[in-house]
């Protein structure tokens, strides 16, 4: 168990790189997969946008003001890192109106790449997933053992951890989520934000205690299975071939709590680890199971999709990868670099 996200466990190790991440947005980019294509018909204006330096609610607000509309007629499937470059979608619902100029928007540090029509509005977690590319400076250490730490993530993954980003400045929405749960009132955005990361701090400590006996990613007896792709979840049953091809295949992964009222569904072995974690932070599933959360589960395994990387010089690495939604590129970076 850890007491900081940044210390939690590695699965290879102390990173055999040292680097600089994220010097400027630009060596952060992500470019948003939604997995469908708009319907070229309705009332919502469907925008791709870039922005740089800026929020993904901030951008919502303000295409909601040059477009004349309540910011409840605008939609977008995810929140984007503000220190990066990034490309995602929203919706704006217009309702009659007809499109404004987007070529004018009043911002430079966003642009309006593409607009076309759609029939509903985007809702959050809407996506397939996220395609990154990663650029590390002024690296140092080991590149052999790099390459070899690279070649196991992308045959094997790594531990699917929330990023420290989810936890807010210094880690402090579990202290705050602590303070709610033992009577401070919060407004109701603020709310579901600490409540998310009192969720994902337990998460975190189980898949730690997993790491730390090298079975994030291989099944303990009483495991849940999480569906790739998918909320899904099922177990506990027998392991056999089956389920041993589903796990090698990345269709199936083994799973950890999100905490919430009632006991989780794991049993044996799996369920007793859980319960072990989750009995050092009794505050915060007390506070979980009182907000009538319930219980649901996340991959503990995440496969980062068409890895790729290329030494730009002899201090440049440059990273790519697709994850899917929800999942962190900083925890596939953290694998690598210290």
């Amino acid at each position: 168990m850890t007491s900081s996200e940044s210390e939690l466990p590695r699965a290879y190790g102390t990173p055999p790189l040292t680097a600089e991440l994220r010097r400027t947005p630009e060596d952060f980019r992500v470019d948003e997969i939604l997995g469908y294509d708009a319907d070229g018909e309705g009332e919502h204006a469907l925008l791709w946008v870039e922005k740089s330096g800026a929020n993904t609610d901030w951008v919502a607000r303000e295409l909601a003001r040059f477009a004349g509309v309540p910011p409840l007629n605008v939609g977008y499937a995810g929140l984007k890192d503000r220190h990066a470059v990034t490309r995602q979608a929203f919706t704006v619902q217009l309702a009659g109106k007809p499109d404004p100029d987007w070529n004018a928007f009043p911002h430079a540090e966003v642009k309006v790449l593409a607009s076309t029509r759609h029939k509903r509005k985007l809702k959050r977690g809407a996506l397939r997933g996220n395609r990154f590319v990663l650029v590390l400076r002024d690296v140092r250490g080991d590149r052999a053992r790099a390459e070899e730490v690279l070649h196991a993530i992308a045959a094997r993954g790594v531990p699917n951890y929330f990023g420290e980003q989810r936890f807010g400045r210094e880690g402090g929405n579990v202290a705050q989520a602590r303070a709610m749960f033992a009577g401070r009132r919060v407004d109701r955005d603020k709310r579901s934000i600490l409540l998310s990361a009192a969720r994902s701090h337990i998460f975190n400590s189980v898949l730690a205690a997993r790491v730390e006996r090298d079975a994030w990613d291989k099944p303990l007896e009483g495991e849940i299975w999480s569906l790739a792709g998918s909320r899904s979840w099922f177990g506990p049953e027998p392991f056999d071939e089956t389920l041993a091809t589903r796990l090698a295949q990345g269709d199936i992964h083994p799973s950890g709590p999100l905490w919430g009222q009632g006991e989780p569904p794991t049993t044996f072995v799996a369920g007793e680890m859980e319960r072990d974690v989750a009995a050092a932070y009794l505050d915060l599933t007390e506070g979980l199971a009182a907000a009538r959360m319930e219980q649901e589960r996340r991959p503990l395994r995440l496969l980062p999709k068409d890895l790729r990387w290329r030494w730009l010089d002899d201090e440049t690495l440059e990273l790519s990868f697709e994850l899917p939604a929800g999942a962190y590129a900083t925890v596939v970076a953290r694998e690598l670099i210290g």
